[in-house]
């Protein structure tokens, strides 16, 4: 199953549950039936972290992300010196970005995550998209990421596993502006596996993509 931002997307879907209750969220845990949707990428302005983080893709073709500055972003992904991890990685925080972009746009099918999901884990983010969508719902807060864990294939895929802190994230009701803040619990940090496969293009786009929220290696 696709997943992303679980404890969001549980929050999300726990306030509709309460007859849309438009005050937001900001850290609950995963939805009813288990679905923890993916929802990548969001826009704002990145937060640089204490260490290198991993810089742009280079290509001119990637789509171009602007997000709000309401959001921000720390990719504590260090440069390893391998040129196709390193790949992996800006494109992953591009992926990231280009989710929460689609959230912000309201558009279920917006291009640009659709540029890094295919298959499974695109179909997966479409639907946690369109939650949002349907509940006319976006996001707002800071997003902490760390402790990535890539490695390439020679037959040009890759696996990359990552933690998230969604202490300080939140969900925001776009007709009241309000946002609902929760307490941040072990189930704020969450833990991600991806499956990704470089296309012709050199893109490595993400193929899977599963979650766990309270995971004992993301704690703080």
């Amino acid at each position: 199953m696709n997943r992303r931002r679980p404890t969001l997307l549980a929050a999300l879907t726990l306030t509709a549950a309460a007859a849309l209750t438009l005050t937001a969220c900001g850290g609950g845990d995963s939805p009813s039936n288990d679905k923890d949707e993916i929802a990548g990428a969001d826009t704002g302005s990145s937060t640089p972290s204490a260490s290198a983080t991993t810089s742009g893709p280079l290509e001119t073709d990637r789509p171009k992300i602007e997000l709000p500055s309401d959001l921000s972003y720390t990719f504590e992904w260090p440069k390893t010196g391998d040129k196709e991890k390193d790949a992996v990685l800006a494109d992953s925080e591009q992926s990231i970005k280009a989710v929460d972009l689609a959230i912000v746009n309201q558009d279920a099918l917006d291009k640009a995550y659709l540029y890094y999901y295919e298959g499974e884990a695109a179909a997966g983010t479409q639907e946690f998209i369109q939650n949002y969508v349907d509940q006319k719902a976006g996001i707002t807060g800071s997003y902490r990421f760390y402790a990535p864990e890539v490695a390439v294939d020679e037959d040009g895929t890759a696996s990359f596993t990552y933690c998230e802190d969604q202490g300080k994230a939140y969900v925001k009701y776009l007709k009241t502006g309000k946002v609902r803040k929760t307490e941040v619990t072990a189930k704020s940090y969450v833990i991600y596996h991806t499956s990704l496969k470089k296309t012709s293009e050199g893109v490595w786009e993400i193929q899977k993509i599963d979650s766990q929220s309270g995971s004992d290696k993301c704690q703080p």
